[in-house]
């Protein structure tokens, strides 16, 4: 009834979850305890809000919407603290750690927000999405798989990352025009991350898939040499696609060290 009564808007790109099995097993997925510090991002209708918060002390909640914001302030006063702001907006350092996040995220801003929620991994004890399923299938992807790219590199550097289980259309209204899934991202811990500057792996990973079919002689021109490149174990003629993400950092950390003599070479912005 509440979903009827709610018509979605489309700048904000709301599908509601209207499913409980499919509820059901992502709070089995999420297993939320009671002192945990969760924060869900787009809690709409609360579908997922209600279950949360029967096994939290307390829940905060990121929605833009300002008539959910209110309706969720009215029906949950007291544990649920809503934030009404925009999600790629949001501070999550804001909020006490270790951190987990929830949420079915919009489909238009997916992209972003796993990028903006990345910077807050180290906080993270873990973070649960739904999402369409063509984007979880390129967070996962492997190395010379065509879904394989920038965000599969970007996300795989920082977390580890699991497909749970697929949600067809008609577990939402509207109901959206591609299936989705649920996916679990861990972060991982500070020893595994040994890139020098994640800013200047995000650059050159960036720089490297600007032209797909290109290899890497050409996108990373001026960078690095395919000679260098050789030095790496890299083959200069390999596209961004088929590095694995250690190569990357191999890389970045190769250019990293390149910067603190006359052959200093800035990474491209």
């Amino acid at each position: 009834m509440a979903a009827r009564r709610h018509v979605p808007r489309k700048r904000f790109g709301q599908h509601f979850l209207v499913d409980s099995g499919i509820v059901e097993r992502i709070i089995a997925a999420v297993d939320p305890q009671r002192s945990d510090h969760v924060v869900e991002i787009g809690p709409g209708l609360g579908a997922l809000t209600v279950p949360l918060l029967a096994r939290l002390e307390h829940l905060h909640v990121v929605e833009i919407d300002r008539d959910l914001s209110a309706r969720l302030r009215e029906n949950h006063p007291g544990r649920l603290t809503v934030h009404e702001v925009d999600a790629l907006e949001f501070d999550f350092a804001a909020l006490p750690a270790p951190l987990r996040i929830v949420g079915n995220l919009p489909y238009n801003i997916s992209t972003p927000l796993l990028f903006h929620a990345a910077g807050a991994a180290s906080r993270c004890r873990d973070l649960h999405f739904m999402l369409q399923r063509e984007v979880v299938d390129r967070m996962a992807a492997k190395p010379a798989e065509s879904e394989y790219g920038r965000l599969s590199v970007m996300l795989q550097y920082r977390f580890r990352i699991e497909h749970l289980f697929e949600v067809p259309p008609q577990a939402f209204r509207p109901a959206p025009k591609v299936r989705s899934a649920v996916v679990r991202l861990t972060p991982r811990p500070a020893e595994e991350l040994t890139a020098v500057s994640e800013g200047g792996l995000s650059r050159i990973v960036a720089q490297a898939f600007s032209m797909r079919r290109k290899t890497l002689r050409n996108t990373l021109a001026g960078l690095i040499s395919p000679a260098e490149l050789a030095e790496l174990g890299i083959d200069a003629g390999s596209r961004a696609q088929e590095l694995t993400v250690a190569a990357f950092v191999t890389i970045t950390n190769r250019l990293a060290g390149a910067g603190t003599g006359p052959r200093q070479r800035p990474l491209a912005k």
